[in-house]
C-alpha cells in the first residue's frame, strides 16, 4: 500500500536544481531532499544547468564547482547575468579563496564536500528563508545625504544619481545596518538578522559583504565614510538621521 502524499500544496514544495556531474552524488543529494519534502530536478553540466532554470523556475541551485563543459563558476556567472535565484556552491575544496570566488560571483552560499545531509538540509532552508523575506522598508526612497539615497522598495542604491543594483543579501545587510543607524551591529546579530541563526560562526560573511557594499557606495572604499568598522565588535552605519536637512 502506498503512503499517503504529504498534505502541501504544490506552490509550497520547494524545487531544488541539483547540477553535479557525479551521479552517486546527484542519488545522495536527491534522496535526502526528497526526505525533506523537496522537490529535486537533476543537471549534470552548467549548459544543462541554465536551460534548467530558464524552462523549469527552480527556487535554489546546488550547484558543484568542478564539472566539464562549464565549471560551476562559470555556470554561476552566465546565470548572474539573467537571474537572482538563490545558489548554494558544492564545493571539494574548503580554501578560503575558493569560497570567496563564488561568493563574489554571486553565490549566496557555499557547502564543501563531504558533508551531511542535516547540514546541507540546514543551508538549504536558509538561504530560502533568506530569498522568501519580504521587503522591510516602508518607505521608498531614504536619502542618506546629497550623494546617496537608497531605495529599498528597488533594492538598489542611488549615487550620484546613478543607480546601483543591490544582490539580495547586500540589500539585507545595508537594511540592518541602516535600521540601526548610528549604532554598532555586532558580527554575531549581523548574521542571525541577514543569514539566520546557523551562520552565527561565519563571521567572514559579514566582513566580504560590508566590503562588497562599500565597493558600491563608498567614494573611497579604503576610508568609508558611511559603513564605519568597530573593531572587534561589528560595523555603524553613519547617524544620517541627524545630519542637516535630515529629520
Amino acid at each position: 500500500m502506498n503512503s499517503p502524499l504529504p498534505r502541501t500544496s504544490p506552490r509550497e514544495v520547494k524545487r531544488i536544481l541539483v547540477v553535479d556531474d557525479e551521479v552517486r552524488m546527484i542519488g545522495f543529494i536527491r534522496m535526502n531532499l526528497e526526505l525533506e519534502n523537496f522537490q529535486v530536478i537533476e543537471a549534470h553540466n552548467g549548459l544543462e544547468a541554465l536551460e534548467a532554470i530558464r524552462t523549469q523556475l527552480p527556487d535554489l541551485v546546488l550547484l558543484d564547482i568542478m564539472m566539464p563543459k562549464l565549471d560551476g563558476y562559470e555556470t554561476l556567472r552566465m546565470l548572474r547575468e539573467f537571474s537572482n535565484i538563490p545558489v548554494i556552491m558544492l564545493t571539494a575544496k574548503g580554501e578560503e579563496e575558493d569560497i570567496v570566488r563564488g561568493l563574489e560571483l554571486g553565490a549566496d552560499d557555499y557547502v564543501p564536500k563531504p558533508f551531511s545531509p542535516r547540514e546541507l538540509s540546514s543551508r538549504v532552508r536558509a538561504v530560502l528563508r533568506r530569498a522568501d523575506m519580504p521587503s522591510a522598508a516602508d518607505s521608498t526612497i531614504i536619502k542618506v545625504d546629497e550623494r546617496l539615497s537608497v531605495d529599498f522598495n528597488r533594492r538598489e542604491v542611488i549615487v550620484n544619481g546613478a543607480p546601483i543594483k543591490l544582490r539580495p543579501t547586500e540589500y539585507r545587510l545595508l537594511y540592518h545596518l541602516m535600521e540601526n543607524a548610528g549604532w554598532t551591529v555586532p558580527h554575531e546579530q549581523l548574521l542571525a538578522k541577514v543569514w539566520g541563526y546557523e551562520y552565527r560562526d561565519e563571521a567572514h560573511y559579514v566582513r566580504l559583504y560590508v566590503n562588497y557594499l562599500r565597493e558600491k557606495i563608498e567614494a573611497d572604499p579604503a576610508n568609508p565614510h558611511y559603513i564605519l568598522t568597530e573593531r572587534g565588535v561589528g560595523y555603524r552605519f553613519v547617524d544620517f538621521r541627524r545630519q542637516p536637512g535630515n529629520a
